[in-house]
């Protein structure tokens, strides 16, 4: 155990965080994303949910502050009348950190997307449309 290091965060996932560059992406899928079937790198967090990993990751993390918009989530399926309230709670924790443009991606280039991202965290969210996708930025400190 360290100290200062969010406890939710296992050392496989410290060390793909480590690994990662800058301009890598890594995804936080829901419950429902097909993590294993699209990921180089699979972290399993079963029985977690995305913000409280998106608050683990952002409290090590630096997001991108060379692109237009180093997060991006999965837009809505036109038609489909759900209303991803869990965004707001995505706002709220990115704000903390970071003052950041977040974009919508369509399903399926959110997909491909992910296909290339360096990492996929499978968690047990269960809110629909609650994959995020986080573009590592540099360390400045």
């Amino acid at each position: 155990m360290l100290k200062g290091i969010p406890r939710i965060l296992s050392p496989e996932l410290l060390k793909i965080l480590m690994e990662m560059g800058h301009g890598d992406e890594i995804v936080i899928g829901d419950g429902n994303f097909p993590a294993a079937s699209n990921a180089k790198r699979l972290v399993r967090m079963d029985g977690h949910g995305v913000p409280e990993i998106l608050d683990a990751i952002l409290q090590l993390f630096p997001l991108d502050s060379y692109v237009d918009a180093p997060v991006a989530l999965m837009q809505v399926t036109p038609g489909d009348p759900i209303v991803p309230v869990i965004w707001d709670e995505y706002r709220r924790i990115i704000s903390r950190y970071e003052d950041v443009k977040i974009e919508e991606i369509e399903r399926f280039a959110f997909y491909e997307r992910a296909r290339n991202a360096y990492a996929i965290i499978a968690t047990s969210e269960t809110a629909l449309y609650a994959n995020v996708i986080l573009k590592k930025g540099v360390v400045k400190e």
